[in-house]
């Protein structure tokens, strides 16, 4: 059992610690966070597997003070994570984007200084063909099988001034 738990626990930390870091700063590509999500299944099972296997190592950590301290703060931050309440406050950043994914176009055009005209040519060169003055972003984007944040990103990409 040695012989793949411990490398099990050990590739999966390694996944998950890259994966949780571009989570944290937001990076939102390709199967980031599905592959978070589920290889936590398969490091929790290498964890176990890993301590079933050196259980006499792992039980030896329980007599030495600075061990037993790191693993009980573990465990409070665990709890915590769980159960303390989360902020009441809004995140207005969020309720941004969600009122931009919402509005019609015809809005979106105004806040960024542009014609429906223009957004809706700048959006069928990037390969979004469905897309009227009418719709919501959320619309254009479900039609057109983008995510909003993709459409808004074309609409509010300003071209870098030439030097």
């Amino acid at each position: 059992m040695k012989s793949w738990a411990t490398p099990l626990a050990a590739s999966t930390v390694i996944i998950l610690a890259v994966t949780g870091i571009l989570m944290f700063f937001h990076v939102d590509a390709g199967y980031i966070r599905p592959v978070h999500e589920w290889l936590s299944w398969a490091m929790t099972a290498g964890v176990i597997l890993h301590v079933i296997a050196n259980w006499k190592l792992f039980n030896a950590y329980f007599s030495r003070r600075p061990a037993v301290l790191i693993i009980g703060v573990g465990v409070v931050v665990t709890v915590l994570s769980i159960f303390a309440p989360a902020s009441q406050q809004s995140n207005p950043r969020k309720n941004m984007l969600t009122a931009l994914e919402s509005a019609k176009l015809e809005t979106i055009a105004r806040v960024a200084g542009q014609t429906s005209n223009s957004i809706i040519e700048k959006l069928s060169d990037k390969g979004i063909t469905s897309a009227e003055p009418s719709m919501t972003i959320h619309d254009i984007a479900s039609k057109n099988g983008k995510k909003e944040m993709a459409v808004l990103g074309i609409i509010f990409d300003k071209p870098m001034a030439k030097e």
